[in-house]
């Protein structure tokens, strides 16, 4: 990486050294501080520039704002930010007053040692505006860095430590930073700021559900989620979020299940991401992917069914491989803790757990802060997953295919890939079965219909259910579901053709179901 990488273009070196004139204005010291500086000094390029001064930062921010031809917003706690952007580039500058007197009091406030530090602000811009290699600049930086705390050496050797024995309970969302630095900076936790994790757990339910959110995001979406998830439960804080899961742990499952509930669970995720891995590679590493047993090309086509489904719009791999989408991975047999039976014979059951588990999922996304889009999605999962291998097992009529794709619509796509990484994860290490290729061939069916053959399945909807509501004076509720799903099968079976034939048929229909109401 060149110095000029690091911080994005020639562009951004310009801005910063104006921004540098109209400090020098401020008559108050100002500050590059925490991650920006750490990031800097590890070679990794600053996404946003941190900066810390006395003084009315909310006035500095506006006229740094109006120096630069950028934007002002105003954020938490007196914090500003500054947003300057230049055709596809985009420069952001956070400002805040600093913690207590000084610029030392300021740091021991902060997180982790890694964290705090500080550079005089000019003296950054000199570094990148003399120096003539990365190296050097790195050098200057790490001569004029203020670190009472010894943060660089840390950083150096790769560790994570707190600044305080109180670092947790002064702000418990920092267990979850400590578990994303961890993992983003290949760093080790020190033993003292282990124990303190250990004794702090039970205090990250206190923080805000949308402070969460974003923590618990940023570790699910890198590749590799799995292995974070694992991180968390292995430092007690995967089921301080997601209580629900401690129940599975341990949980056996019938004997064609490798793993108990729990482990099956965490291991649906490294299966998704293994799945779209294998599915964007090229046709010949697809054939020594080792999943497509008989031989019989269901991959290949799948990719080209996905990559169509791109081109529609009504798929990508991002939102695959998205934070939601792994969280409904890792929730998927949510239900079975509340449903598990064992029958006369030792037989363990788990029946109905995907209907059980769609209150439970619901409840989890809500604490979560998961959006109403998300939330709905991960339901759809919840609620589904089975459906996919239990057509395996049956004729696959157009009528299913079509009730499939009634009850998720696109959604549908991403359950059926969902539901391919749950099979994976429920043989583990042991041997694919015939069960696999069906499952497969069924996935690849499902979608070759609804990706190549959609108006087929799902011809345009003659009547909308305000229509149906309005003509037959009915009340909204699942009668209204019902009705539709009817005449949407008659119409795809060709029984209908226009809203004259519509509205005679659900007449018919109606009178049916008033009918056998009253028996």
């Amino acid at each position: 990486m060149t110095k000029q990488e690091l911080i994005h273009s020639s562009w951004v070196l310009h801005a910063l050294q104006r921004s540098s004139q109209l400090f020098e204005e401020h008559k108050q010291p100002v500050y590059l501080v925490g991650g920006s500086i750490r990031n800097l000094l590890l070679q990794k390029p600053c996404a946003d520039w941190d900066i810390a001064t006395a003084g009315n930062t909310h006035h500095l921010a506006r006229r740094l704002a109006d120096h630069l031809g950028g934007f002002y917003a105003p954020m938490h706690e007196r914090a500003s930010r500054v947003i300057v952007k230049q055709e596809q580039q985009e420069l952001i500058l956070d400002i805040s007053p600093l913690q207590g007197n000084d610029i030392a009091e300021d740091l021991y406030e902060r997180d982790f040692t890694i964290n705090a530090l500080a550079v005089p602000f000019n003296e950054v811009v000199a570094a990148f505006s003399q120096c003539t290699s990365l190296n050097e600049t790195q050098s200057m930086l790490a001569a004029r860095v203020i670190d009472p705390l010894g943060g660089l050496p840390d950083l150096n050797t790769r560790t994570l430590r707190v600044t305080s024995d109180t670092t947790f309970q002064k702000d418990p969302l920092r267990l979850l930073r400590a578990m994303r630095f961890t993992r983003q900076y290949q760093l080790t936790i020190e033993p003292a700021t282990q124990q303190l994790i250990a004794r702090d757990a039970y205090l990250l339910p206190q923080v805000a559900n949308e402070r969460i959110h974003e923590e618990l995001y940023a570790l699910l979406r890198p590749s590799g989620a799995c292995e974070q998830l694992r991180f968390l439960d292995h430092h007690h804080l995967l089921t301080v979020l997601i209580p629900e899961l401690e129940p599975a742990r341990g949980m056996t499952q019938p004997s064609l299940h490798h793993y108990d509930v729990f482990e099956h669970s965490l291991e649906a995720v490294a299966m998704l991401e293994k799945l779209a891995r294998i599915l964007q590679q090229d046709s010949d590493e697809l054939q020594h992917s080792g999943l497509d047993i008989e031989g019989e090309g269901h991959f290949q086509a799948l990719q080209e069914l996905l990559r169509e489904a791109e081109q529609q719009h009504i798929f990508s791999y991002a939102r695959l491989l998205s934070p939601p989408l792994k969280l409904a991975a890792l929730l998927h047999d949510i239900g079975k803790p509340i449903t598990r039976a064992v029958d006369e014979e030792g037989n363990i059951t788990f029946y109905h757990h995907p209907q059980a588990g769609v209150p439970v999922a619901q409840n989890i996304n809500r604490r979560l802060s998961v959006n109403t889009h998300d939330s709905r999605l991960i339901q759809q999962v919840v609620a589904h997953h089975m459906r996919p291998g239990q057509l395996s097992h049956a004729m696959l009529t157009p009528r299913a295919i079509r009730r499939y794709f009634v009850d998720m619509g696109p959604n549908g796509i991403y359950v059926t890939l969902i539901s391919l990484a749950d099979h994976l994860s429920m043989r583990g290490p042991d041997p694919l079965t015939v069960h696999w290729q069906r499952h497969l061939a069924t996935v690849r069916t499902l979608l070759t219909n609804y990706i190549r053959e959609r108006e087929q399945i799902l011809p345009p909807r003659l009547i909308q259910s305000e229509e149906l509501i309005r003509r037959f004076h009915l009340q909204p509720g699942p009668l209204i579901g019902q009705l539709l799903e009817s005449i949407a099968e008659a119409q795809a079976e060709g029984e209908i053709h226009s809203k004259e034939d519509v509205l005679w048929f659900a007449e018919e229909k109606l009178q049916q179901i008033r009918a056998d109401s009253e028996k």
